[in-house]
């Protein structure tokens, strides 16, 4: 296994429910921590609506593992932020077999 190249700087972060005062609820992102990563692209596609197009790149990101249930351990439905890009998390795995590194599945989409 080859050590993975951790070079980018993210921030992790979770969606939190907020009343909106009127009985509903609006969705904030709280920064959970900074974590470094090794970030790999996959074969982007687009897809056109009626107003905008939508691109869409899967995104292979590897981070240092942290124990289950640890608020430093992504999980899905979570997102890395990179400045104003954002990688939503699909699924965790781990990436190597002494469990070291886990290997987060995302996605950016981009409205162009």
């Amino acid at each position: 296994m080859s050590v993975p190249h951790l070079n980018r700087k993210l921030v992790l972060e979770a969606a939190q429910r907020r009343p909106d005062g009127a009985g509903g609820a609006t969705l904030e992102w709280q920064a959970l921590g900074e974590v470094w990563a090794a970030v790999k692209a996959g074969s982007g596609r687009a897809r056109e609506g009626a107003f905008v197009t939508l691109a869409s790149v899967p995104y292979r990101i590897v981070v240092r593992a942290a124990p289950v249930g640890s608020p430093r351990r992504p999980r899905p439905e979570q997102r890395f932020r990179d400045g104003a890009r954002v990688f939503r998390i699909l699924a965790v795995a781990d990436d190597d077999p002494a469990g070291l590194y886990l290997t987060c599945f995302t996605r950016e989409e981009v409205a162009a």
